[in-house]
């Protein structure tokens, strides 16, 4: 949903030339795959982190436009509140010493950010929600000005055709109703992007699903929203009924949501494309100029303008992504599980961990989705979702474990096998995922310290409101010393 749009209406003229346009797009992408020669020799990599702003009492501040205007930095955007922006990290290769790069690059870049925020009298946070958040401020008019978030909102809305319900039940519960997508807003997430060659999509992303369990649990960092404790990672649940466009009615006859973990295993990339046409209506039908099959037998590389749009409008949790760069054509999975922060060295942890595992579970030889079943791979992700690295998943082989055994254990010395097939340098590999591997040992991630360092202060004497802003100004104090969140102390 980078994509730039224009305020307008749709027709069904616009609908029905949209829904033929994309479907064109796909039968040109499926010739693509046989016969293309993709950008696939040297993988990059790349990271996308998206972070929150708040003023001196840790109230959401809707400061977005102000602070990238001083910025004039491309590699920063809006993102859908007016409290949130979002950080693209220069794509890079992790052999060597790329994952050092990238902890540079990010840190002057949220250094120089933090600097324009300070004069706009606020500072950046990196986390899944911001606990001081209030239903007020995820209302319609705190979402960015830029139109396309707008328009998005309409079609959601006007797909459901009436208000989005949120009832998400964890430690405590939530139920509220809004006449906009605008508490989506409140979750803010690190992705990480891998390029993979075409024929090696599918074990990428079949590795991707399988492990997006253990991701959420070891890096949860979310576990309230509007002042309720709820899922260690709520943002799972807000993002996936934040995003429905399905009445009740819709549901109880089994049609898919938009935010969506998916149905099945796949065998190639092309699975995940032609689920996405077939399955979801456009939201934003918007076509372009480009004819793709004359660019295509002209020799040229097609764009695919609204099969990528689309794509951008189903939130799969681990999304393919079509791209051209500097005239190539080239595919990523998009790994969209993990929730930003706590520091920038806990989210390369996060990120070391996932390269690695994705890369040493996708090229096995009995590969961990012919053993574990998918749906079982869904259970353990919302188990992962609610009770985080305290969570018991499924494992092939192993039956019900806690989530930290199956990283200490197994999981771990695949990650470090899999970075040494990147080339990763020894010392940086250990540093990251040694990270990881402490923070099993003392079962503390962002979501633990939030909890105990909330639940500190209101036996300090303070209700729960005070005590949620009190912790979230210590979490920011924290976070500027890039020390891991399983060091930082509670009391």
């Amino acid at each position: 949903m980078g994509k730039e749009v224009s305020p307008l209406t749709f027709s069904r003229e616009d609908r029905t030339r949209y829904r033929l346009k994309v479907r064109r797009c796909l039968d040109v992408f499926a010739l693509m795959l046989d016969a293309f020669g993709f950008d696939a020799e040297r993988p990059m990599t790349g990271l996308e982190l998206e972070l929150d702003l708040v003023d001196a009492d840790a109230e959401p501040a809707m400061r977005n436009a102000e602070i990238l205007a001083s910025l004039a930095d491309p590699t920063f955007q809006t993102e859908l509140g007016q409290f949130n922006l979002e950080l693209n990290a220069r794509p890079r290769l992790i052999a060597g010493d790329g994952f050092a790069d990238y902890e540079r690059d990010l840190a002057d870049s949220l250094g120089r950010a933090e600097h324009r925020a300070q004069k706009a009298d606020c500072s950046i946070v990196l986390i899944g929600i911001l606990p001081t958040l209030t239903p007020a401020h995820t209302a319609l008019e705190n979402l960015s000005p830029n139109p396309r978030y707008r328009l998005l909102n309409e079609q959601i809305v006007a797909a459901r055709g009436e208000d989005i319900s949120l009832d998400i039940r964890g430690v405590e519960r939530l139920q509220a109703t809004t006449d906009s997508i605008g508490p989506e807003a409140a979750g803010t997430s690190f992705q990480c992007h891998l390029q993979v060659a075409p024929e090696a999509f599918a074990s990428y992303w079949n590795a991707s699903q399988a492990i997006a369990a253990v991701q959420v649990a070891i890096g949860a960092n979310s576990p309230y929203l509007f002042g309720r404790r709820l899922w260690d990672e709520t943002r799972i649940a807000l993002f996936e009924q934040s995003t429905d466009t399905r009445p009740d009615e819709l549901k109880a006859q089994g049609v898919r949501p938009r935010a969506w973990f998916g149905e099945r295993w796949i065998a190639s990339i092309f699975d995940l494309f032609e689920e996405n046409v077939r399955y979801f209506p456009p939201l934003l039908p918007i076509c372009e100029d480009e004819d793709p099959v004359e660019v295509l037998h002209a020799g040229g590389v097609p764009r695919l303008g609204e099969l990528r749009l689309h794509n951008g409008t189903v939130y799969r949790w681990n999304r393919p992504v079509y791209d051209v760069m500097n005239g190539r054509p080239h595919l990523r999975v998009e790994n969209r599980v993990l929730p930003s922060g706590p520091t920038v060295v806990d989210m390369l942890a996060n990120a070391a961990f996932y390269f690695g595992l994705a890369r040493a579970l996708a090229e096995e030889d009995r590969p961990i989705w012919s053993q574990l079943t998918f749906s079982a791979a869904e259970d353990n992700f919302h188990a992962a979702s609610r009770r985080g690295i305290a969570a018991t998943v499924h494992w092939p082989r192993l039956g019900e474990l806690r989530v930290t055994d199956l990283v200490l254990e197994w999981l771990l010395p695949k990650a470090y096998e899999g970075l040494d097939r990147y080339d990763v340098h020894g010392a940086v590999r250990d540093r990251l995922l040694g990270i990881i591997e402490q923070r099993c040992l003392a079962g503390r991630n962002g979501a633990v310290w939030q909890v105990e360092a909330a639940e500190a202060e209101q036996r300090n004497g303070l209700d729960r409101r005070a005590a949620l802003h009190a912790m979230l100004q210590r979490y920011a104090v924290n976070q500027r010393t890039n020390q891991p969140v399983h060091t930082w102390p509670v009391d």
